[in-house]
């Protein structure tokens, strides 16, 4: 499969939209019927995490989504370019590793900082967080059955 790539301005209304494409661009890269749900749940928390950050941060700067299929893989990337925080150099190391913490535009919200990324984690196998000072990028990855064929 050739990369799909997906931008949108940071409006929450467009979050369905990326939640569908992904679900529909996973589907068709082969992966299994029964992850649809959590392609879609997954995609959705880090579209709405990076539109929080682009409406506090950069609200003309677009959303980006990236999906490929790649070593038996279906992979989507969704980055942001909101400037991010260094963390507190007493934060606590309660986040398995990802790196929540460090990620300085998840807060202000109801929940604490890094709770979608942990969300995140709990639906995609193998999530990787990469924070810079020009933003942050959500790479999730879920079993490609047509990559395998």
């Amino acid at each position: 499969m050739a990369t799909v790539e997906v931008t949108f301005t940071p409006l929450p209304a467009h979050v369905r939209t990326a939640r569908l494409v992904a679900t529909a661009v996973a589907r068709r890269s082969g992966v299994d019927e029964s992850l649809l749900d959590e392609v879609r749940l997954a995609v959705g928390e880090a579209c709405s995490r990076a539109v929080e950050a682009h409406r506090r941060h950069c609200p003309a700067e677009p959303v980006r989504i990236e999906m490929t299929d790649q070593d038996q893989r279906f992979v989507v990337t969704v980055s942001d370019h909101a400037p991010t925080a260094p963390a507190p150099a007493t934060a606590p190391a309660t986040d398995g590793g990802i790196g929540y913490e460090a990620i300085g535009h998840d807060g202000g919200s109801a929940f604490p900082a890094g709770f979608g990324l942990a969300v995140i984690s709990g639906l995609a196998e193998d999530v990787r967080v990469l924070s810079t000072s020009s933003g942050v990028s959500v790479r999730m990855s879920w079993p490609s059955a047509a990559a395998a064929s």
